[in-house]
């Protein structure tokens, strides 16, 4: 007799979740959407919605999130069957709790609806639109934070707003202009724009880059989008593994009904945002978050710190043959190189405000990487890097160049990104390289080959991940290659003996 599947969750099914499992402390299907958040993502949904959730369970109503994906549809398919409701598993050594979050209220796809998503993000009652669309989404040069004015979605966009049948957007600059002129012209007050993705001053970045793109379509909007449109920084930190086929078997085991797609998500949640919302926002700081009016020092010392380390451990983790972060620290090597990389090289160029101890934040990262509970993939994390290593690590070594003070195991992962890029594993099996540029890094590999003296350089002509001055620099260039040179003829392992 075939087994029977467990009902899905839902609202109908709340109260037949376990003791054991927290619920929503509030009417979850009279909650309103005063939020649209661009990229509903496994990050967002451990993350900034539970935030948002505490705050509804405190009565802070009008305050629900419509979740909107810009690509796929999976999120949206998975969530709307379960009423937006989903479990958020938070693991460590010491066991698993379970939560279910019931603040995204509403999903939708943008390139199935699109004008759902635009008139979502122009109804009067939405006040707030937050973004975790990750470094690619932007379409900006990663090594500059300007507006990619070639990309070909920023294209798209301003070839079909101005056609006789417009057409509409498809970029994250595009989509959020529109609906700041459409709310314009009806005379709706702008909503807060706030990015949660991982960027040097997002705040500042996503301006920028709004800014460039309405200034390409109308001088007009462009000085009213600078005059009128909040766009404050944050720094968001959780760590939060991809969602396993065993995850979701596990979660529904629980619970007794099926979640088709839960969050994995380490204890440690951290999240600080400058204070600048015109238009109203939760009163997050009752909800964990600190309210500063600076985010800069925060944000750099997560930057080059948390994920310049995770990115280095993921390429020379990957190399080395371990799939998960934990595996990788779990080698008194590996944790000693990634404790030396923080303290001797990126700690010198960080100036915090006083009280926060970088040593123990140094620390508190360790033992949060070697967390046996969560399974990060070293291949997860290495995604995207061309995106990615201007601003976790590339910043760090300009410091350490303007000091004239060494950097070797910054040398070292970005030569294990080289060496990743290249698509083939030190023992010749293909790597699955997810980039926006991974064709031309792998046209680029196979034409300089396995030699470092020509790979490095090859590579680092690369503008968009090395701009016009460490890809000139002697002092970086004979580093990187150096570094190379010990990976291809010792292997990652050996390399990070150092």
């Amino acid at each position: 007799m075939a087994a029977v599947s467990p009902p899905r969750l839902s609202l109908a099914t709340l109260d037949r979740l376990p003791d054991r499992c927290a619920r929503p402390a509030y009417d979850v299907a009279s909650t309103q959407v005063g939020i649209i958040h661009l990229g509903i993502g496994a990050f967002h949904r451990a993350h900034q919605a539970v935030a948002v959730d505490d705050r509804l369970a405190a009565g802070e109503a009008g305050w629900g999130i419509c979740g909107v994906s810009l690509r796929s549809p999976d999120t949206a398919d998975a969530l709307t069957p379960q009423d937006g409701l989903y479990t958020v598993a938070t693991r460590s050594g010491e066991g698993e709790r379970l939560r279910v979050v019931g603040a995204v209220r509403r999903l939708l796809v943008a390139p199935r609806e699109p004008d759902s998503v635009l008139a979502a993000l122009t109804d009067p009652a939405t006040r707030l639109v937050s973004l975790t669309v990750t470094e690619k989404g932007y379409c900006h040069d990663p090594a500059t934070g300007a507006l990619r004015e070639d990309h070909p979605d920023i294209l798209a966009d301003l070839a079909g707003g101005q056609s006789a049948n417009p057409r509409p957007p498809r970029s994250l600059p595009g989509l959020l202009v529109e609906a700041i002129d459409r709310r314009r012209r009806a005379g709706t007050a702008p909503f807060t724009v706030l990015s949660c993705d991982n960027l040097p001053a997002n705040g500042h970045t996503v301006s920028g880059v709004l800014a460039a793109y309405a200034r390409l379509r109308d001088p007009n909007l462009a000085a009213y989008l600078a005059g009128e449109v909040a766009c404050p920084s944050t720094m968001v930190d959780r760590i939060v593994p991809a969602t396993t086929e065993a995850d979701r078997a596990e979660v529904s085991a629980a619970l007794g009904l099926h979640d088709a797609w839960p969050v994995m998500a380490e204890p440690f949640s951290q999240w600080v945002i400058e204070d600048r919302f015109p238009a109203g926002r939760p009163r997050f700081e009752e909800a964990g978050a600190e309210l500063v009016a600076d985010v800069a020092p925060y944000e750099l010392m997560k930057l080059r710190l948390l994920n310049a380390s995770h990115s280095a451990l993921a390429y020379l983790g990957y190399l080395a043959g371990f799939e998960t972060i934990a595996d990788v620290v779990a080698e008194p090597d590996c944790a000693r190189f990634a404790a030396a990389l923080m303290r001797e090289e990126v700690q010198p160029t960080l100036r915090m405000p006083a009280g926060v101890d970088l040593a123990v934040y140094e620390r508190a990262l360790l033992a949060r990487f070697a967390n046996p509970a969560l399974r990060h993939r070293t291949w997860q994390i290495a995604m995207d890097g061309s995106q990615k290593l201007p601003q976790r690590l590339l910043g760090t070594v300009r410091d350490r160049l303007a000091a004239g003070a060494p950097f070797p195991r910054l040398a070292l992962a970005v030569a294990a990104w080289m060496r990743y890029v290249t698509g083939r594993d030190e023992r010749g099996g293909a790597i699955d390289v997810r980039d926006p540029l991974s064709a031309r890094l792998r046209a680029i590999a196979d034409e300089a080959g396995p030699v470092p003296g020509r790979l490095a350089p090859a590579l680092l002509e690369v503008r968009e991940v090395f701009g016009d001055d460490l890809r000139t620099n002697p002092i970086f260039i004979a580093a990187v290659t150096t570094a190379l040179e010990h990976l291809f003829r010792r292997g990652a392992r050996q390399a990070l003996r150092g």
